[in-house]
């Protein structure tokens, strides 16, 4: 039988506050206090009624199924009855409004039931093994009415007897017969399920195409060991359970052992196959691996219960699925589920509602952080060498929905909109390295030292430069930073005396393999009161304007410290690509969640004073320029004194004194009024923010996947001259290539197909013999993956002795097959 607390894991019931709230979902709760019942989505009251008014209770619960804020099931649990009540309130509800649902308690009147001196008789026959069949047509009864009358006497359904799947002997059996029974008793009779389970959990993933019935002695060139550069966990022969299906377009019996809670994740298996549309993507498992997100994930959630698409299966298909440019969840509708499958090694690739299950069952344990923070290490410990200068910077995710969202000034849009700020930090060469959201859009200068203080956990005790743009202008927070072991360099914010055009000079040097040339000027300068001494160098453009760059570092040259400043469009241009490519801006998850009602935000009573303080300043100036116009024109033959002039125009003179009066009162209700106020106090009903753990998740799984495009492109840059400029593209290219599939003892071949000119197929060709060196494992089995590029068809069409562009014979075409 299945062990109850994977089922439990697997069904989880609806958890329950101390203070009597029971959460339905992510989104909906149900609060019982003082006799009341509430009934809130989102934060957003949707029912309040007294305990007992089973009307209003119906209704709610109606309303929450038909409006898609719960499901049947959830609601069920929630409020403590069958998910056949509910649907009977829905008919009600339907045919005769809200009086239908006020029924009185007790059984329905004009029904006949048992009568309850028959109890003694239907106890008797069911003691003495008479069916519950038998009984309703001894009775003339319905076999329902029969089914409750045992429930309310106290008879059980007893648990069906789960018979043992087939399976194969151990190896230490198959050598000694009585560790495993009688060899003539079919598997089929086992009787020990338990028993059988732990057999599953304990033999060794597929191989090979189809899955054998038993698993083989490891002989002389067995590959089932790990070697060296692959995976140790994923390359283990326990590492996951077998895969029980013989066809690996029908894994069937897989799914039924993931539906008994004997499967954790579905085994891959593979079959040849001709024109796998996708199949390029696989040419990011060895960085993927490499990166450790499949180890890291498996040590923090340990997995997700009994599935047939387990933790692995998951990760790796949002991974795979960012690559292939399917941006959410719902694009997976318009691709074919057999085709992502077989690249995954499954008969199917996972539906959408699967997948979002699946994640949201990921975002409930609240890992997240845990997961980036330990990918960061890892990153850290292998690129130590670009963690010299770390680049910080705030991207604003404009939001379109109907929240209560705090609204924040986007840059690129140039206006002020609901959003949410995560602050990124990228390394020396732009590569992401991990981000931090914000509650409630707080700027850089008070973000630093938060992001900081990560940073200081990840990178030790070493000095650490940290580029920001203006908007972390605070030479307070440079003293502190500084103090705390870091060095700023960051652009001036503010107005400054321009530098004379004589103290600017030419500086030329190659950083990064690029030349770069400045006209540029060095200069101390001090700041906070003269208290803190920084190095300021500016640089000339050609048509005069002037940028001045502040640094905390003495030892760098001049154009050095402007290179590393102007370095920080890689991230930019950073932001740019994964909102364009891989849907960074997209919206994962549509709930909100309680936020910190505590914290302030300015006030809007002080923001109207300031409203109409600007109205009566307007007003004044007004009066005052028509006065000033006036004084202008006025005729000195008529009005020789100013005593003349304000009685002439007295009317003017009350409504200036009038339009101080108001000015002066305003201003002294505005001293009265608080800067800043608890949002508790603005915000009308509960404060909630959007659910930040489910779009956390998806950042970082799209985040992998950038890393891994980027691990490709530097594999790639030695054998493709403009790898700087379409190195990119070419990654993209390939990763979208069709090809096929080839099985064999211990090793799983990816032919790609031609890219669209031979000098990028010989560069796809020269990456596929670098991946092959690295003897990378698919996840989950033990097959070695070796890539290789068709023979490109095009030199059959040429002349004889034609060449292509670099000068080799075109019909001579080297195989690019490693050596199994």
């Amino acid at each position: 039988m299945p062990d109850p607390k994977q089922q439990a894991d697997l069904f989880p019931e609806p958890s329950h506050g101390d203070d009597g709230t029971v959460f339905i979902n992510e989104r909906c709760r149900l609060q019982r206090r003082d006799g009341f019942v509430v009934v809130t989505v989102g934060g957003v009251v949707l029912a309040h009624f007294a305990v007992g008014d089973r009307m209003a209770e119906a209704h709610a619960i109606v309303a929450l199924v038909e409006q898609g804020h719960a499901r049947q099931i959830q609601v069920a649990r929630a409020f403590g009855c069958d998910e056949r009540t509910i649907r009977r309130h829905q008919r009600r509800l339907e045919q005769g409004g809200l009086a239908a649902l006020g029924r009185p308690r007790g059984y329905p009147r004009g029904q006949w039931r048992l009568a309850k001196d028959r109890t003694a008789r239907v106890n008797n026959w069911k003691a003495s093994g008479v069916t519950n069949r038998e009984i309703a047509r001894r009775l003339g009864v319905d076999e329902k009415s029969v089914r409750k009358l045992l429930r309310r006497l106290g008879w059980r359904p007893s648990a069906p007897e789960q018979l043992s799947l087939p399976v194969a002997p151990t190896p230490v059996e198959a050598a000694d017969p009585k560790l495993s029974g009688s060899p003539a008793s079919p598997p089929s009779q086992l009787t020990q399920p338990r028993h059988a389970v732990t057999r599953v959990r304990q033999l060794a993933p597929a191989t090979s195409a189809v899955a054998p019935p038993a698993p083989a002695l490891p002989a002389d060139g067995d590959t089932s060991q790990p070697v060296e550069g692959a995976d140790p966990k994923l390359s283990a022969p326990d590492a996951e359970p077998p895969a029980f299906s013989s066809d690996p377009s029908d894994r069937t019996a897989d799914r039924i052992l993931a539906c008994l809670g004997l499967l954790d994740d579905a085994a891959p298996m593979f079959a040849p196959a001709k024109a796998v549309p996708g199949l390029g993507v696989l040419l990011a498992l060895p960085p993927i691996i490499h990166s450790g997100v499949l180890d890291i994930a498996r040590d923090i959630y340990g997995g997700i219960g009994p599935a047939f698409y387990g933790l692995r299966t998951t990760i790796v298909t949002l991974i795979l699925m960012a690559l292939l440019r399917i941006k959410r969840p719902e694009a997976l509708k318009e691709r074919s589920p057999q085709a992502l499958g077989r690249l995954l090694g499954l008969d199917r690739a996972p539906e959408v509602k699967t997948l979002r299950r699946k994640l949201a069952r990921l975002a409930a344990c609240g890992c997240a952080h845990a997961l980036g923070r330990a990918l960061a290490q890892r990153r850290v410990q292998e690129r130590g060498h670009a963690m010299g200068f770390l680049y910080v910077d705030g991207h604003v995710r404009a939001y379109h929905g109907k929240r209560p969202v705090p609204k924040t000034h986007i840059a690129r849009m140039r206006l002020a909109m609901p959003a949410t700020t995560d602050y990124w930090v990228n390394d020396a060469e732009g590569e992401p390295l991990f981000f931090v959201t914000t509650e409630a859009n707080r700027g850089l200068v008070k973000m630093l030292p938060v992001v900081l203080q990560e940073v200081r956990a990840l990178v030790g005790e070493r000095r650490v430069t940290v580029v920001f743009d203006r908007g972390g202008w605070s030479p307070a927070l440079f003293a502190r930073l500084i103090e705390d072991g870091f060095d700023v360099l960051t652009y001036r914010k503010g107005k400054c005396r321009r530098i004379a055009r004589r103290r600017f000079s030419v500086h030329e040097a190659m950083l990064d393999g690029r030349p770069v040339r400045y006209s540029l000027a060095d200069q101390a300068v001090r700041l906070l009161g003269r208290k803190l001494r920084l190095r300021q160098v500016t640089r000339l453009t050609d048509d005069g304007h002037q940028t001045q760059i502040i640094t905390s570092r003495w030892d760098l040259t001049a154009v050095e410290v402007a290179h590393r400043m102007f370095e920080r469009w890689r991230q930019e241009n950073f932001f740019k690509y994964l909102r364009e490519e891989y849907a960074l801006d997209a919206l994962v998850d549509y709930g909100a969640e309680p936020a910190d009602a505590t914290r302030d935000v300015p006030n809007p009573a002080r923001q109207a004073l300031n409203a109409e303080l600007r109205r009566a300043y307007a007003e004044l100036a007004g009066v005052a320029a028509a006065l000033g116009v006036e004084a202008a024109t006025n005729r000195e033959s008529l009005r020789r004194t100013m005593r003349g002039f304000k009685i002439a125009n007295a009317k003017l003179g009350k409504q200036i004194q009038k339009a101080a009066a108001k000015i002066r009162a305003l201003e002294k209700r505005r001293a009265r009024v608080p800067v800043r106020t608890p949002v508790q106090k603005v915000v009308e009903g509960e404060v909630v923010k959007l659910a930040v753990e489910r779009k956390h998740l998806a950042d970082i799984f799209r985040m992998v996947a950038y890393q891994a495009e980027s691990d490709l492109l530097r594999l790639i840059a030695s054998y493709y001259p403009r790898a700087e400029d379409e190195g990119r593209t070419l990654v993209q290219s390939a990763l979208a290539l069709a090809g096929d599939i080839e099985t064999s003892d211990g090793e799983l071949r990816l032919v790609l197909d031609t890219l669209s000119s031979p000098h990028k197929t010989r560069a796809l060709g020269a990456l596929c013999d670098k991946l092959n060196e690295t003897e990378t494992r698919f996840p989950g089995t033990t097959l070695r993956l070796r890539f290789a590029v068709k023979p490109d068809p095009a030199p059959s069409l040429a002349f004889p002795g034609a060449r292509d562009p670099t000068g080799t014979p075109a019909n001579e075409k080297p195989d690019n097959f490693a050596p199994g």
